[in-house]
């Protein structure tokens, strides 16, 4: 065959580097993106930071008008302004369950200030058990199978199912046997009474921890093995009867009772101090939702030019050139991160002006797909915009992902966030009457009525999921207040 020249056209997409540049920076969270910079000033003399002098003339993103949203109430979103700087650092925490139907509180001196979750507590004092490597084997898979309250949710069979592994050719083959046995030596761990399967084992193990010698501990056992109800209603008389002891004992071992916590993993610091800088602060202003970059989180950077201005043409500068060219590409890279974030955050805040009015039960159901779209941007890109950047609002501190959820059908044809579903849920839990919880049929039966279609299991994993516990523990907590 004789060698030919054949001309094909085509088309592909290449990855320049200010693309590859653009696109890290646009998934950097704020801490690591101020790194970054700081780097970039440190080894490039093409790159200055702008003074607070001159940050006046940055001009202001505005919010594209055909991407602007209209509520009944006029609450639309305005243009980005720069004027106002916000507190630069601030702690993001979650809300704690608060039950008006008997939740416990914790004492402070309980609270472990460590950032270790209990997981991570537990695997630690295993490595220090005498186990052999069958037992710990087993105990990891039953650390793995209690939940942030301490307790022990999975039954043996479940937990045999995620036991019986094939690892370095062998099969891990438990009995239950093998199980209570090693269970008994996890429940032996710290905090006291963990890794129990129900409140009176939880308090049980906790009293069995005491000295032998601490008093009316054995009258106490018996009280909360077998008379918790009694117990919880202080029906003191009725246990003196029944048990033929006097008074005193009783209320010994009562006092003893209470000292004890029904919730043992929330003294471990289940959820690590995070420290996070919002990028993005929304507020109300005027009846208008008015967006703002948190531009005071990293230095403006621009091209010093002056020396760009003095570079030769000679070969022999070849080296400033580069910088020269870099420093073009970080400083478009940034503005191109800006954009999008305020661009992201305008679609964010115009399709949920209702939860900003009024709170999680008015959450609307948002996808990424939905935004990509708005947006004209690839999924991917909304993907990396909404990890690990935050907005600031007069509700607290958000990641962007927590406005991005899945939906449940109503029966007049409506969709319903499952944020929404979880903040109606733990609405009705709240408003219990705190001896006669709700279980999870009654709240689905009570939200189908309201005509949003759940399951009993649906309510479930999303009580679960807000680690708020069973009907039956509930009233077990609120009878022991």
């Amino acid at each position: 065959m004789k060698p030919t020249l054949q001309l094909r056209i085509g088309q592909s997409l290449t990855m320049t580097p200010q693309l590859q540049q653009a696109i890290r920076l646009l998934q950097l969270p704020v801490m690591e993106l101020q790194t970054q910079i700081q780097e970039a000033l440190e080894s490039n003399l093409m790159l200055e930071v702008v003074e607070d002098e001159h940050t006046t003339e940055v001009k202001a993103l505005e919010a594209p008008a055909e991407k602007t949203r209209e509520t009944e109430t006029d609450n639309t979103v305005t243009e980005a302004t720069y004027e106002d700087t916000w507190d630069k650092q601030v702690t993001a925490a979650e809300p704690n369950y608060n039950s008006a139907g008997g939740e416990l509180p914790i004492q402070q001196d309980f609270v472990d200030h460590s950032g270790q979750t209990l997981h991570e507590h537990l695997l630690w004092q295993l490595e220090l058990e005498n186990f052999t490597e069958f037992e710990a084997a087993m105990g990891r898979s039953i650390i793995d199978a209690i939940n942030d309250d301490g307790y022990l949710i999975d039954d043996f069979d479940t937990i045999i199912e995620t036991l019986n592994v094939d690892r370095h050719g062998e099969t891990i083959k438990a009995s239950h046997e093998d199980l209570e046995r090693v269970l008994a030596k996890i429940q032996k761990l710290d905090p006291a009474g963990v890794a129990a399967r129900n409140l009176s084992e939880c308090l049980d193990l906790q009293l069995q921890q005491l000295s032998d010698d601490t008093d009316e501990r054995e009258l106490a056992r018996e009280l909360v093995a077998n008379h918790l109800e009694l117990l919880a209603e202080r029906q003191y008389s009725a246990l003196r009867r029944r048990l033929k002891v006097d008074e005193e004992s009783i209320e010994i071992a009562a006092a003893l009772v209470r000292s004890l916590h029904p919730r043992p993993g929330s003294t471990v610091n289940t959820v690590p101090p995070a420290y996070v800088i919002p990028d993005v602060h929304v507020k109300k202003q005027d009846g208008r939702w008015v967006i703002e970059l948190n531009t005071g989180t990293t230095p403006s950077l621009r091209v010093n030019q002056v020396y760009a201005s003095q570079l030769a043409r000679g070969a022999e500068h070849s080296t400033l050139r580069g910088q020269l060219q870099e420093a073009r590409w970080l400083v478009r890279s940034l503005e191109i991160r800006n954009e999008t974030l305020f661009r992201v955050a305008s679609c964010i805040v115009a399709r949920q002006q209702a939860f900003l009015e009024s709170g999680d039960e008015a959450m609307s159901p948002m996808i990424l797909r939905d935004v990509a779209e708005e947006l004209d941007m690839h999924e991917s890109t909304i993907s990396r915009v909404t990890t690990n950047k935050y907005m600031r609002t007069p509700r607290g501190i958000f990641e962007f992902r927590y406005f991005f959820s899945s939906h449940i059908g109503t029966t007049d044809g409506n969709e319903l966030s499952s944020v929404a579903i979880r903040a109606k849920i733990r609405k009705l839990i709240n408003e219990e009457e705190s001896k006669k919880p709700l279980s999870d049929s009654k709240i689905a039966q009570t939200l189908q009525d309201t005509g949003i279609n759940v399951a009993r299991r649906t309510v479930a994993k999303y009580r679960e999921s807000m680690n708020i516990p069973a009907s039956s523990e509930r009233k077990k907590i609120a009878l022991l207040r």
